[in-house]
């Protein structure tokens, strides 16, 4: 029989979507796996195995090009699944599961015993955390920095901070800032950038109704469109109306906004759009400098971090505009915060994977 090849696992377990990518002893992509979403919170136990189980059965089949989808768990010595069918001989070294909805050190003991018997991976190899971990991955691969702040803004937001971690612990958390939801927070996502162009015509609304003169922009004209209404007092009513079948949920409703905002104001010049822009973009700067230590302070030891000896990891969709990116990061200069990397992680699991590699192999 061949000798068992070394591979290793990453998962990057979103609310929409989980994505999976299988990776050589040398770091070489064998095989990746994209299905639905994984949120731990969301989904419960069951439900989160199933999925994950299933999300890793289809990178494992895809990688040895089997003709049957392989059934986890798969024994490490025999190759034989779940169902019975040999699988060709692998040894998975370390997995590592970035999961949204796993926010407790309680929801990691839970997950490890099951996970680790899913996959056939020793505990002491699995590394199961938020997903934001997986975000900040770079900081195993760049040599000459430390610490990382991991950043994700989609549709909704958080920031994270990290430093490197004991042997088999890729990542040390350190502090965390945002990430409480729409209802609570997400500022500087998706959700905020529609519901602050909202305020931002309501207010402009309120500005006309004392004789304050104003110039109405494309961003006014596409929102109102959008809901379907005639006159920015309108919008009151479409926003908070009850979520009903056959309607957006309340949430969606502001969120969907956000390439509108984004249109108004980088393709059309709107200034108020690009207003909405400039303050949820300061207000993702606020949640970064809450984990940073100011520009000027000593090497104290504390939970936050220093800019200058820091990579910073941007996650998500807006992250991934160039133009938002750059107006918080302009914002955080103007604080004194300039970070010795920027990295825009557009596969997190990609960068995890390679990450593992980094951090056992040898070992």
């Amino acid at each position: 029989m061949a000798s068992p090849i070394n591979v290793y696992l990453a998962i990057d377990c979103g609310g929409t979507k989980t994505a999976v990518v299988l990776c050589s002893a040398t770091g070489t992509i064998l095989s990746r796996a994209l299905t639905g979403g994984s949120n731990f919170a969301y989904l419960g136990l069951d439900a989160f195995l199933k999925e994950v189980g299933g999300a890793a059965s289809s990178a494992l089949t895809t990688a040895f090009q089997l003709p049957a989808p392989i059934t986890l768990p798969v024994h490490p010595a025999t190759h034989v699944d779940a169902v019975g069918a040999s699988v060709p001989p692998y040894n998975l070294r370390a997995a590592w599961l970035g999961v949204s909805g796993v926010d407790s050190a309680a929801a990691v003991a839970l997950l490890i015993p099951h996970v680790s018997a899913l996959l056939s991976v020793p505990a002491e190899r699995l590394v199961i955390s938020n997903d934001t971990h997986l975000l900040a991955a770079p900081l195993r691969i760049l040599p000459d920095v430390q610490t990382a702040v991991a950043v994700v803004s989609g549709t909704g937001s958080i920031v994270a901070s990290f430093r490197e971690g004991s042997d088999g612990a890729p990542l040390e958390a350190l502090a965390r800032s945002g990430g409480w939801g729409w209802i609570l927070g997400d500022e500087g996502g998706g959700y905020d950038v529609g519901r602050t162009a909202v305020r931002a015509l309501l207010a402009q609304e309120d500005a006309e109704s004392t004789g304050v003169v104003v110039a109405h922009g494309s961003l006014r004209e596409k929102v109102l469109k959008r809901f379907g209404v005639a006159e920015v007092m309108g919008l009151l009513a479409a926003v908070h109306l009850p979520d009903a079948p056959g309607l957006l949920a309340r949430e969606k409703r502001l969120s969907t906004l956000c390439p509108l905002v984004f249109e108004a104001a980088f393709k059309d010049g709107d200034p108020l759009a690009l207003e909405v822009l400039k303050d949820c973009a300061h207000k993702l700067a606020i949640q970064i400098g809450a984990v940073l230590l100011p520009p000027t302070a000593g090497d104290v030891q504390l939970s936050k971090v220093r800019a200058d000896t820091s990579v910073l990891c941007f996650g998500g969709s807006l992250a991934g505009i160039d133009r938002y990116r750059d107006l918080v990061l302009t914002d955080l200069k103007g604080n004194g915060h300039v970070f010795k990397h920027v990295e825009i992680v557009n596969d997190a699991a990609e960068v995890g994977a390679q990450a593992l590699v980094a951090t056992w192999e040898g070992k």
